[in-house]
C-alpha cells in the first residue's frame, strides 16, 4: 500500500488541473509549488546543519540572470536558465569554498551568507539601469502570447504542470541525497568533522558538493519564478526576507522530513495571501514580523516541525 500511495497521488496531482480550472486557486497551487521546490532545496543543505541564509541571493541570481540575458540578448530560457545555474554555483563557489576550507562553520558560516543575501540585494538595487532598480524588472513578451521557445504560457494549466514537474523533481533530488552515501558523510561532518577527516571523509568536498547542488536548485526554481510570474523586484526574490522565509518554511514544515518544506510553503504562501487580501497595503512587512515569531515557537516547542511531529506520533503510536 505504501508503494502504490505515492503514484496514486501523483496520479490526482496531474488530473486536477483538468478537473478544476478556478484561476485563482489554479494561481496558488502554480506559487506553492515553486516556492517548495525552493524551499526543498534549501532543506537539502540545511538538515546537514549548514544553516545558509544567502539563498535569497541564489534564488535573485537565478531570476535576474534568465530576465537579463533574455531581454538584452534575446536568449532563450531554455539556455538562460541553465546559464544562470551555473552562474549561482559559481558565487556559491566563491563564497562556500573559503568558508569550508578555513573551517567557517555555525553562526560564522550563516552571517557569511547573510552577507551574500545583502550584497546581492544592494547590487540589484544599485544597477537600475540594468535591473530597474527597486522598481523591478519585466521579462519581455514574445509576441504577446504563449511560446515555447521563449518559455511563455498564458494557460496556468501548462504552468501548473511545470511547476509540479519541477517541484518532483526537488523531492526527488532530496530523496536521492537521503539515500547516497553523501548523506552519511554529512551526517558525520556534521556530528564532528575531526572524527569524519579521520575516517577518510574529505570534508570540504563533501560540504561543496552539497551546497553546490543546494544553490543550483534555489537558483533554477528562481529563474521558473521569474518566467511565471513575468515580474520580479529585489525584494521579491532576494534579499534577507526571502533567505529567512525559506528557513521558516523548512523548519515549521520539518527540515527533516521529505515533504515538510511543501507543507511550509502552504503555510507561509497563504499566510501572506490572507495578510494581503485581509489587511492590504497596512499588513506590509506583517508577514515576516509572523514568520519570525513563528520560528522561534517551532524551535523550541516543535524542533521537528509540523510534519515531522505527526510523523513521530504515528510511529510511537504503530
Amino acid at each position: 500500500m505504501s508503494r502504490i500511495l505515492p503514484w496514486v497521488a501523483g496520479a490526482a496531482l496531474i488530473a486536477l488541473p483538468f478537473v478544476y480550472r478556478e484561476p485563482y486557486p489554479m494561481h496558488l497551487l502554480i506559487v506553492v509549488l515553486i516556492w517548495s521546490s525552493m524551499y526543498t532545496s534549501w532543506s537539502v543543505m540545511g538538515r546537514f546543519g549548514l544553516v545558509s541564509l544567502g539563498h535569497g541571493g541564489f534564488m535573485g541570481i537565478g531570476a535576474y540572470t534568465t530576465a537579463l540575458l533574455w531581454n538584452n540578448f534575446g536568449l532563450t530560457p531554455w539556455l538562460g536558465i541553465p546559464v544562470a545555474m551555473l552562474v549561482v554555483a559559481i558565487v556559491a563557489l566563491v563564497i562556500a569554498w573559503p568558508c569550508f576550507r578555513f573551517r567557517i562553520i555555525g553562526h560564522y558560516f550563516a552571517l557569511v551568507t547573510l552577507a551574500l543575501s545583502a550584497i546581492v540585494l544592494q547590487v540589484i538595487i544599485a544597477s537600475r539601469d540594468i535591473t530597474g532598480g527597486s522598481l523591478g524588472y519585466t521579462p519581455q513578451r514574445y509576441n504577446g502570447g504563449s511560446s515555447i521557445f521563449a518559455l511563455q504560457f498564458t494557460d496556468k494549466v501548462t504552468w501548473y504542470l511545470i511547476a509540479l514537474g519541477v517541484w518532483a523533481m526537488a523531492l526527488f533530488i532530496r530523496y536521492r541525497v537521503e539515500r547516497s552515501m553523501l548523506r552519511y558523510a554529512l551526517e558525520a561532518i556534521a556530528e564532528d568533522e575531526d572524527a569524519a577527516a579521520a575516517a577518510g571523509v574529505h570534508v570540504t568536498w563533501e560540504k561543496l558538493k552539497i551546497t553546490l547542488i543546494s544553490a543550483a536548485m534555489t537558483g533554477f526554481a528562481g529563474a521558473l519564478y521569474c518566467q511565471y510570474q513575468m515580474f520580479i523586484s529585489p525584494d521579491t526574490v532576494s534579499g534577507i526576507s526571502v533567505s529567512l522565509q525559506m528557513v521558516f518554511a523548512a523548519v515549521v514544515g520539518g527540515i527533516y522530513v521529505l515533504l515538510g518544506p511543501t507543507v511550509g510553503a502552504f503555510i507561509t504562501i497563504l499566510l501572506a495571501e490572507f495578510l494581503r487580501i485581509g489587511f492590504g497595503t497596512g499588513a506590509v512587512g506583517w508577514d515576516n514580523i509572523i514568520y519570525g515569531s513563528l520560528l522561534v515557537l517551532f524551535i523550541i516547542f516543535l524542533p521537528q516541525g509540523l510534519v515531522g511531529t505527526l510523523q513521530a506520533k504515528f510511529v510511537r503510536a504503530a
